[in-house]
């Protein structure tokens, strides 16, 4: 017995058998050499590299941010993944380890001279016995590796969620930036139309004064309230517009329905004139979602292992010492102590099919993740380049626009010089001043979209995970 004993323990130390399963490697994802669309070097050091802080100089934006990243929802629902992620590991590890337990037991008993059994005189009627044991082992030798690579398949799913939790806090930091500029974009269109306003109310007021001297008509009057209602009616809705975005970022930050503080105003935030890529290769090392992709399929691999091990024997040692007796007062006398030792083995004969089926489902599990790990790199190239191209293009819209407004904002100008002159009719001058509102706003927009652009690349290429 004690050689089997030795011979089994023995066995719990060789090196796992090499089950036969492919060692995971990189799978090969045909990468571009540049970015569509960048027009920097790519040698530069790319844009998501920066922490989002040096991106963002706007402080009550930072704050925002900041206070996103402590109380945000799925953030926080991020990390209680990671913790259930973590807690499983332990779980799934423990089995390769002995497990001890201890357990013990006391029973009192009275029997009746009458009952069904006799109790022959010395004998007593009460009865005190119990029993005190300790499971010493219970043991599952890992000679296939079944457990350790169980135990690697959770450990990769926790890096997994590590990495899902970065990539949430990308977008978390994007959505908050998106809805700030947005924001600012909203106050500065209302500012524009508060503007806008007082210039028609003032207008009004000349024309209504030029009426009564005879120089102007009713239908100048009439066209000039109609600008004034035009302006006054877009006020209301710019305002809703404003509270509806702050209740977004506070539900962002995670409180209640407030008044969001400012910073700097749309026409003040700078961005750096040109927005580096990097290199295509180094995407995938620094977007969180496509490492946290080929962590599932790290751990889909390993689980292939853990259903070919299935097939072979399953050792168990199993062993108990501890104490027996009828009497309680010489339970832990020298001749009351009892030991046990079983060695288990167990091999699967017949099961329906039901292991080689399990195989073939790890396997199906791994093709879809490693067609979700290339999807998710593929994605991240587009979303790149889309970003690229946005940003060029948005740029050079909103240069035309500034030159728009410029050359409209004269021709205002100019019209009420000809109208107050004599020389041309009101319906000119209202015509210019219409057209300088649109575009005001039309750059506004413009405006906003080019910084929202530059959010975009940031959050392609990765950035705003790093602390």
């Amino acid at each position: 017995m004690k050689q089997v004993i030795v011979a089994l323990v023995l066995l719990s130390f060789i090196p796992t058998v090499a089950v036969d399963q492919k060692k995971y490697e990189r799978p090969k994802v045909l990468e571009p050499s540049v970015y569509r669309g960048d027009q920097t070097q790519a040698a530069q050091p790319s844009l998501g590299e920066v922490k989002w802080f040096e991106i963002f100089k706007d402080e009550k934006l930072q704050d925002l941010i900041r206070e996103a990243l402590v109380h945000n929802y799925d953030l926080r629902e991020a990390v209680a993944r990671i913790d259930a992620a973590r807690a499983n590991l332990g779980i799934v590890k423990a089995d390769q380890y002995p497990n001890f337990t201890a357990s013990s037991d006391l029973t009192v008993q009275r029997n009746s001279r009458d009952g069904a059994f006799t109790i022959p005189e010395p004998v007593k009627r009460d009865r005190t016995f119990g029993s005190v044991l300790l499971n010493l082992l219970t043991f599952e030798l890992d000679i296939w590796g079944r457990l350790r690579k169980a135990t690697a398949a959770a450990r990769a799913d926790l890096l997994a969620s590590e990495e899902n939790r970065k990539a949430v806090m990308t977008t978390v930091v994007s959505d908050v930036a998106t809805a700030y500029f947005t924001l600012r974009e909203f106050d500065y269109e209302l500012e524009i139309s508060k503007n806008t306003l007082r210039s028609r109310e003032e207008s009004l007021r000349i024309i209504k004064l030029r009426h009564e001297q005879g120089v102007a008509t009713m239908l100048d009057v009439r066209q000039a309230e109609q600008l004034v209602f035009d302006a006054t009616e877009v006020i209301p809705a710019q305002e809703q517009a404003i509270e509806q975005t702050e209740n977004f970022l506070s539900f962002l930050t995670g409180t209640n329905p407030r008044a969001i503080p400012r910073g700097l105003s749309l026409t003040e935030h700078q961005f750096p004139p040109t927005v580096p890529a990097g290199l295509p290769s180094e995407l995938i090392e620094r977007r969180p979602d496509i490492r946290a992709a080929e962590e599932r399929l790290i751990s889909a691999n390993f689980q292939i292992g853990v259903a070919k091990a299935a097939y072979f024997p399953r050792i168990t040692l199993t062993g108990l010492l501890g104490f027996e007796s009828a009497q309680l007062t010489s339970l832990f006398s020298g001749s009351r102590s009892i030991w046990a030792f079983v060695p288990q083995v167990t091999q699967p004969l017949f099961t329906g099919g039901r292991l080689k089926n399990n195989v073939r489902f790890t396997k199906a599990q791994r093709d879809f993740f490693l067609t979700d790990y290339e999807k998710t790199i593929q994605s991240a190239f587009r979303e790149v380049s889309d970003s690229l191209v946005a940003y060029q293009k948005v740029k050079e819209v909103r240069v035309q626009r500034e030159l728009l407004v410029n050359t409209v904002r004269d021709r205002s100008r100019l019209a009420y010089l000809r109208y107050n002159g004599g020389v041309a009719t009101l319906l000119d001058a209202l015509d210019a001043d219409r057209d300088l509102f649109d575009a005001e706003r039309s750059l506004a927009a413009a405006r906003r979209d080019e910084l929202l652009s530059v959010v975009q690349v940031y959050k392609a290429l990765g950035g705003g995970w790093q602390l």
